[in-house]
């Protein structure tokens, strides 16, 4: 069956957002921006889009104050996002001539599966930093707010897990999380080069040996891949789509469809897909919201 994957619009959307990490987007009106909170295992990422759906603005910083897309450290990860927030505010108040401005509305979103009681913590690191919090999801249906796949398996590796949601006519109808991620690849290269671990995550990074470590990690990629081969067992599952950081080593694609028998996808740099599926989904709460405020008599 045929991919119904628009590679192009994606690439265009993510490529917005790349240049909203430098350059401040159009902005009409401030009141209706809004934010989408990541809070990865290893990354922080917070997207700011306007009303069009534009990237207005984009700050991210390492972080390690989750484990396997779970808050560990409560204020270290409030203070990450409120650095990030105040950073964001404080461009957005450069291009529109203002002397203040706050940032009130935020999507987040979480592993799929994950406990209420760490959705709530999310939700409490987000709204400790000044903003409400209208819309949550897990992580791969947020991706594909990106992707807008009708029908197929979306696959977000993060830091600390592997998630996916099977996707039928624009629904999900199943989804999966487990505690294998780009973490676990930077243990291995810890272990293989005798390195610390932070020292790992950044030869992870390092474009000009991606060849190499993907020949020492191989074993954990087929991993994954067989985690989401065990899970797509009776459903109907034709094409499947790569989103997170994680996905960026080359030739990832081909080991998971190796492992899955599934045609495997990856867009143009697939770590900042959620993100950018998260800041969506909050604008369209947003919009929701701005058409129930109207309605009202």
């Amino acid at each position: 069956m045929a991919s119904n994957f628009d590679c192009e619009k994606v690439k265009r959307r993510i490529e917005a957002v790349e240049k909203s990490l430098e350059e401040v987007g159009e902005i009409t009106d401030p009141s209706k921006l809004v934010v989408g909170v990541d809070l990865g295992t290893a990354y922080i990422v917070l997207v700011v889009l306007n009303e069009n759906g534009q990237a207005v603005a984009t700050e991210m910083q390492f972080a390690q104050v989750l484990k396997d897309g779970l808050v560990v450290d409560f204020m270290g990860a409030q203070r990450i996002v409120r650095q990030l927030k105040e950073k964001l505010e404080q461009r957005i108040c450069e291009k529109t001539g203002r002397t203040s401005f706050e940032l009130q509305y935020a999507a987040i979103a979480m592993p799929s599966n994950t406990a209420e009681a760490e959705c709530k913590a999310h939700k409490y690191v987000v709204e400790a930093c000044g903003l409400e919090i209208i819309n949550m999801l897990d992580e791969p249906t947020a991706a594909n707010r990106v992707l807008e796949i009708q029908n197929g398996g979306v696959i977000d590796i993060g830091g600390g897990t592997t998630g996916l949601s099977i996707f039928k006519d624009g629904k999900v109808i199943y989804t999966m999380d487990e505690p294998t991620g780009g973490t676990h690849l930077s243990l291995v290269l810890a272990g293989n080069f005798r390195i610390p671990f932070d020292e790992a995550e950044t030869l992870k990074k390092d474009s000009s040996r991606h060849r190499e470590i993907v020949g020492i990690v191989r074993p954990v990629i087929e991993k994954m891949g067989t985690l989401v081969k065990n899970h797509l067992v009776g459903h109907e599952v034709h094409n499947l789509y790569l989103a997170g950081g994680t996905c960026c080593l080359p030739d990832f694609e081909n080991i998971i469809e190796k492992q899955t028998g599934v045609a495997t996808h990856k867009p143009v740099n697939p770590f900042l897909i959620t993100p950018l599926g998260i800041a969506i989904s909050a604008m369209d709460a947003m919009q929701l919201k701005n058409q129930a405020a109207g309605g009202r008599v």
